[in-house]
């Protein structure tokens, strides 16, 4: 081929190529640059907590941490605002925003948050100067009543302070004569970023987070679904870019929220205390969760496509995790270090005023121990639960001179479990924020923290009730309502709890219900001795079926609550609080029941602190955990019995099998004959 042929050809390939790459471009004619910057990204990120509960400081435990040394504790706001401040500082750098948001249950929990009823809001203060975008309301923030919600966040400077720190709550319903519907929390925000993205922001409290708010009313909650499509409307009306939800619900509620209500492009969700190492992705919608207590702050770096409207992740990208440890490496802000020291010093008023003088420091030594006490595993008995159970039923004993003799405690009520002291200058140390913050919750009629002791008087066959409860709620509600006991043992085969469903109405049926001693319980014995129960016989006696002998029971007026609530739904199980007499108490007079010593209503915490301070001293005159506590003690004992759940199936059967029996006995009978009458034939 000739040079001049394939000039030619190379000529007309040359133009048959600008000719399709003109085909292709944009049918609006904009050139590749102007089509290139149509579809360039925007860049911004998110940092968000959840679960917080008031703890301020380093802890887990708080007596390992040292202001200058490496420790294993985590969290503390002084830490959080470091890192936070480097984030924003090397994001502002680059030019690109930075939201943090918390998913609620900021309140409730540690020592701290018992200066709530006295008029202070030390965690919504703190998080202001940390700079806190928006924060939402989960069922913790309920746990000293609406009414002393409203006096927090008008403590904290609401509604003037949304100018800092939003309060959302879309789906949080206040009565107009309620100081809470006074723009004391907002339904919707709508953000413009400094890079001209709108980020719209809505907050919602899940069915769950719900079921275990503590006495919200008058508040009520409408449903989730519903305000979040409300919601997401009302934002894109306004021209919201990008939609975030900030959500107390729990991974799941947020999966199906996600796949229910379009228009949301990120969940920051909290309540299941669930650290999302990566976040979930569920219909195109980013889901995360960064665990609980300030342990990690968890980081989104995002990338907003103006084009397609679709958001995506780009921590891979750029190489970052998406939860941060909150621990040693970040040194504590000096300015919120200040701020956290004043209300220290409130904090550490209140409680010398509230044990007498006997401790003046939230962060002084109550006891000693060489091992861990656990609230772990999960749905049985625990080490830290039979300490607490067994410090409800002696302290209260000892303090109102009345034998107890049986204490019940939730697992929800209690919040971990010890961890004394590790290291060179805190060895074996318990000290009063490490042990309050785990029994802390609630507050009594008197206005002070902390559930108080009541005490009722209750049937052998109502004990027995109880543990029958006790199965079911394990089966039913799982963890959060799993039962410890002090003063008591018995064997339940978990299986037998729930007979069956009734297919309908959805209703459990506890195997209880049938005659005789059938039940998921197959033994249960009183401990008749004074201090922790042993673990042979001795000591014990059977509670029996159709005892009707008065047992003196304590637990604490959450939990007490419960207990008729159950009998309202399985009349089968129902369960009459009584006084020493053996009278009923009405509902309306249950207050009467909160033991009080000296006038003064007793809290839960009071008796395990009091409990731990009257072990035994060792060679240093310090109390010192009993050895007793370092495992279980038998108390609770699943057992494998007869599986009750096929005992309905059975029933079923009998007839049938009778029917079975009956027809092959007429046909072998038949069958007999006829062969007679062949036999005679021939």
């Amino acid at each position: 081929m000739s040079e001049t042929k394939r000039f030619f050809i190379a000529v007309v390939i040359l133009f048959m190529l600008l000719i399709l790459n003109s085909a292709l471009s944009p049918l609006s004619g904009g050139s590749p640059v102007s089509a290139s910057n149509q579809s360039e990204e925007i860049f911004f990120t998110i940092l968000h907590t959840n679960d917080e509960h008031s703890a301020l400081i380093p802890h887990s435990p708080a007596a390992d941490f040292h202001p200058d040394l490496p420790n294993p504790t985590v969290g503390g706001f002084a830490r959080l605002s470091t890192a936070v401040k480097e984030i924003r500082e090397n994001k502002e750098a680059e030019g690109e925003p930075v939201l943090l948001l918390s998913a609620g249950d900021y309140i409730g929990g540690s020592p701290y948050s018992w200066l709530i009823p006295h008029g202070f809001a030390p965690e919504l203060a703190l998080m202001q100067e940390i700079g806190y975008d928006a924060v939402i309301i989960g069922n913790h923030e309920f746990d000293y009543g609406p009414d002393n919600l409203a006096r927090y966040y008008q403590a904290a400077g609401y509604p003037e302070a949304h100018d800092r720190t939003v309060v959302l709550a879309s789906n949080t319903v206040a009565p107009a004569d309620h100081p809470l519907s006074g723009d004391l929390y907002r339904r919707t925000h709508l953000m413009k970023l400094d890079n001209g993205l709108s980020v719209g922001l809505f907050g919602l409290i899940g069915e769950d987070a719900v079921s275990v708010t503590n006495n919200p009313y008058p508040i009520t909650f409408s449903d989730q679904t519903d305000a979040a499509r409300d919601a997401v409307a009302e934002l894109q009306s306004q021209g919201a870019d990008v939609i975030i939800a900030v959500t107390h619900a729990g991974v799941n509620e947020d999966r199906a929220l996600a796949r229910e209500v379009s228009g949301i492009d990120v969940i920051v969700g909290g309540h299941c205390h669930t650290a999302l190492y990566e976040p979930l992705l569920e219909n195109g919608v980013i889901i995360a969760q960064g665990g609980s207590l300030l342990a990690y702050l968890g980081r989104l770096e995002l990338a907003y496509n103006p084009d397609t409207g679709s958001v995506r992740l780009r921590n891979e990208q750029l190489n970052n995790p998406y939860l941060l440890p909150v621990d040693y490496r970040y040194a504590p802000d000096p300015e919120i270090d200040t701020l956290l020291e004043q209300f220290t010093q409130e904090l550490n008023a209140l409680i010398s005023q509230q044990t007498g003088g006997r401790i003046s420091d939230v962060m002084g030594a109550v006891a000693v121990s060489s091992f861990q006490l656990p609230n772990t595993p999960r749905l049985q008995e625990s080490p830290f639960g039979n300490f607490t159970a067994d410090a409800m039923r002696i302290i209260t004993s000892q303090k109102t001179g009345k034998k107890v003799d049986i204490a019940i405690q939730a697992n929800g009520s209690i919040r971990g479990g010890i961890t004394p002291g590790t290291l060179e200058h805190s060895s074996g140390e318990i000290v009063f924020y490490d042990l309050a913050e785990l029994v802390g919750l609630g507050i009594g009629p008197d206005g002070n923290a902390g559930y108080p002791i009541v005490s009722v008087y209750l049937t052998g066959e109502e004990v027995r009730r109880v543990l029958e409860v006790a199965a079911l709620l394990r089966e039913m509600l799982g963890d959060t309502y799993f039962l410890q006991f002090s003063g008591l043992r018995y064997d339940y085969n978990p299986g037998n709890a729930v007979l069956f469903n009734m297919p309908v109405l959805n209703q459990p049926i506890p195997s209880a219900v049938l005659p005789g001693s059938w039940g998921a319980v197959t033994r249960a014995e009183l401990y008749t001795g004074n201090g922790f129960q042993g673990m042979g016989n001795e000591g014990f006696v059977p509670i029996e079926r159709g005892d009707e002998e008065l047992y003196h029971l304590v637990t604490d007026s959450y939990i007490l609550s419960f207990l008729p609530m159950v009998g309202e739904m399985l009349p089968m199980l129902n369960i009459e609080l009584k006084d020493s007499n053996g009278n009923i108490v009405p509902e309306d007079r249950l207050d009467d029941l909160i033991v009080r010593v000296d006038g003064e209503e007793l809290k839960v915490w009071q008796t395990v602190l009091e409990y731990a301070a009257s072990q035994p001293v060792n060679a240093d005159g310090i109390p010192e955990i009993d050895s007793y506590y370092a495992a279980t003690a038998d108390r609770i004992n699943p057992v494998g019995a007869f599986p009750l759940v096929a005992l309905p199936a059975i029933v079923l059967l009998l007839p049938a099998i009778a029917a079975f029996l009956a027809v092959r006995g007429i046909l072998r009978r038949r069958a007999a004959k006829l062969s007679k009458i062949r036999s005679n034939l021939r």
